[in-house]
């Protein structure tokens, strides 16, 4: 079976005749009567009965038509979505992205869009979550990349990308760095680093002290996840840190503890406004940076 015989059945059955379907086709009457009668030997059903003025489907033709349409169909919404794709040869598109994207591989993933689509003038800018949401409300940034918090505005739509977890960062040579599974209860009296109040971190941290009874004694805040490593590296405090930063080969050595019922960190996503239309361009980087995620 082929492609072209499913087009000249239903086009002799759209067109009520051999000869109109092949002209509207562009091809031999003769070679649409001999492609069709091909095909109904090879299916051992007669499509359509032929008289002398007019050709009708047969029951076995209606079924038939029916699923090749739907099949013909399908073939030319690929079609128009493929061409949609490889016509994107300029365009910009800008991504904001956060400095915590778990096994997510941003460079990797612009590196496959850049080479797929050069012609594109594609843009970073880095932050975190919250004046990344801000930028894209202002039309500032195309995509967000970032963590996806329970909270998320309904003006805002995100597709996850990895999952992310938290862990608690200690100096090195820290009283507690050598026990076993901790508690952060146990850290009440410590001084802890962390992002700045109205951060996703910031509220995590808050949310988890008070489930554990206390307040947490934020003596150093910072504007990244990796100066707060850096920080804590220096003896300045304890943080809950994701993972993907804590144990990141970059910056000083810290201790990394694993936490009894740690608080959950949110996934990483990628972040779209759903009031916006996505431009060619963008649709064309959002697909390319979505399709592997392994």
């Amino acid at each position: 079976m082929e492609l072209r015989q499913l087009s000249y059945v239903e086009a002799v059955a759209r067109y009520g005749g051999f000869t109109r379907a092949a002209e509207r086709l562009h091809v031999a009457q003769s070679a649409v009567s001999a492609q069709i009668r091909a095909l109904e030997a090879e299916l051992g059903v007669t499509l359509f009965a032929r008289t002398t003025r007019r050709v009708a489907l047969t029951p076995a033709g209606e079924m038939f038509v029916a699923r090749a349409r739907r099949v013909l169909a399908e073939l030319d919404g690929a079609r128009l979505e493929m061409g949609e794709i490889t016509a994107v040869v300029t365009g910009r598109v800008t991504v904001g992205a956060t400095a915590v994207l778990g096994p997510y591989d941003l460079p990797k993933a612009l590196a496959r869009f850049h080479d797929r689509f050069p012609g594109i003038a594609l843009r970073l800018r880095s932050g975190l979550i919250t004046g990344l949401l801000g930028a894209l409300d202002g039309g500032e940034v195309d995509l967000v990349i970032g963590p996806v918090h329970a909270d998320l505005p309904a003006r805002f739509e995100a597709l996850p990308l990895a999952d992310e977890q938290l862990v608690l960062v200690l100096p090195v040579g820290h009283p507690l760095s050598g026990t076993g599974r901790l508690t952060l209860g146990e850290f009440r009296d410590e001084a802890f680093v962390c992002l700045p109040e109205g951060s996703g971190l910031r509220w995590i941290l808050d949310d988890a002290a008070r489930t554990a009874g206390f307040a947490p004694r934020v003596q150093f805040e910072t504007h990244s996840p990796q100066s707060i490593r850096d920080l804590v590296a220096a003896g300045l405090g304890v943080a809950l840190l994701a993972r993907s930063v804590a144990e990141s080969p970059d910056g000083p050595a810290i201790t990394v503890r694993q936490l009894h019922a740690p608080p959950a960190h949110p996934p990483i996503g990628m972040i779209h406004h759903r009031d916006r239309p996505l431009t060619p361009a963008v649709q064309a980087c959002r697909h390319v940076m979505t399709s592997d995620l392994s």
